[in-house]
């Protein structure tokens, strides 16, 4: 499964990203940078967390206007899978590839701890190494994950099935306790957990590792 991660300005998650995709994989993913017009022909775009262009303005705001992100969104609408955690859900909802936008925690402090998730879904190339309604135990880490969309847009996701994870303990003020959603396709996902932070024992657990494996499942 050939891969890229796209690295914007102040982007702290990429190592991680990389590091998960190339131990799962077992291919190193290519690197692309924010204001490369071009990436390489590959299976899966990866847009990591961290607080992209130092989290200033709307965060993802300016990362969803870099170069590489508008060869990210010719990519997504050929169906090339994508997906987005934490700063990267972000980007994907300030281009549009996914509804909705990440807003404040409604406590308005950074939270930083793991969380329970439900996998709502195992029909996605995401999460379809795991159980439905399996519980997993992943980290967050964000100041700006409180997930918002109007009623009507919120219904469709819920209608469709759309809601890939869901929080069991709300850390953010999410409607709906959405932690990631996928588009109507199913090859666009975001989610504000990280499971590029648990795919090995030496990090205190493998609960992320199913996300990875689900798409070598999908993909190969």
């Amino acid at each position: 499964m050939k891969s890229a991660v796209v690295v914007f300005p102040a982007s702290n998650c990429d190592r991680d990203m990389i590091v998960a995709l190339e131990k799962v994989t077992g291919q190193k993913p290519h690197i692309v940078w924010h204001q490369d017009s071009e990436i390489p022909d590959v299976d899966l775009i990866a847009l990591p967390g961290g607080f992209s262009f130092g989290d200033y303005l709307r965060c993802g705001a300016m990362a969803a206007r870099s170069p590489a992100m508008k060869e990210v969104i010719a990519r997504a609408d050929k169906g090339v899978n994508v997906f987005g955690v934490c700063n990267g859900f972000q980007v994907l909802t300030e281009t549009g590839l996914l509804p909705g936008a990440l807003m404040r925690n409604q406590s308005l402090k950074f939270v930083c701890k793991h969380v329970d998730l439900k996998v709502e879904n195992t029909d996605t190339p995401y999460t379809n190494a795991y159980e439905q309604g399996q519980v997993i135990n992943i980290p967050v880490a964000h100041h700006d994950g409180n997930y918002f969309a109007d009623d009507d847009t919120l219904k469709e996701l819920e209608d469709d099935g759309r809601v890939v994870f869901r929080y069991m303990d709300n850390p953010n003020g999410s409607r709906n306790d959405i932690a990631g959603i996928i588009n109507r396709r199913k090859n666009i996902l975001g989610m504000m957990p990280h499971p590029e932070r648990l795919i090995e024992e030496a990090q205190g657990g493998t609960d992320g590792r199913g996300f990875f494996e689900s798409m070598l499942n999908s993909l190969n």
